[in-house]
């Protein structure tokens, strides 16, 4: 019999050692505070974490403004490099004889009209605020380092 009565108090004994650490939890896991204020501040600081790391913003390419017109060199290096350095978004390399020997077969009035118009993802006049001079200028400053 006695083996039967320990058997019970070590019940009782896990069943209240369980309840209590049951409640030890459920005080430290449960919200307190259920306010507006709280729940609102809560947000804030999850909005927080969780922001990304960086913003990217795409701007258009603005050349800088000079008192007369530039020249060709210096409104591919501001302007039209960025892309034709890069091949980005299929922009043909100044360097790439090979992909410009088709534009440059089509003549000089052919480029002008595809800078001024812009062409695939290429923008009107690239993007900026170029005059027909400047355009011209770059377009035989292009056709000088393609050839």
């Amino acid at each position: 019999m006695a083996e039967q009565h320990s058997s019970k108090s070590i019940m009782w004994v896990t069943i209240i050692v369980a309840t209590v650490l049951i409640a030890i939890v459920y005080a430290l896991t449960v919200n307190k505070g259920s306010s507006n204020a709280n729940t609102s501040s809560a947000a804030d600081e999850a909005d927080i974490r969780i922001q990304p790391v960086a913003k990217f913003e795409l701007a258009k390419a603005e050349a800088p403004a000079a008192s007369g017109p530039r020249d060709g060199a210096t409104i591919y290096n501001t302007v039209c490099g960025a892309c034709h350095n890069t091949g980005a978004a299929g922009a043909p390399k100044i360097d790439d004889k090979a992909a410009w020997a088709s534009r440059l077969a089509s003549g000089k009035d052919a480029l002008i009209k595809s800078v001024t118009n812009g062409k695939g993802a290429m923008p009107a006049k690239g993007g900026a605020t170029l005059s027909d001079a400047e355009i011209k200028s770059v377009v035989e400053y292009v056709m000088g380092k393609a050839k």
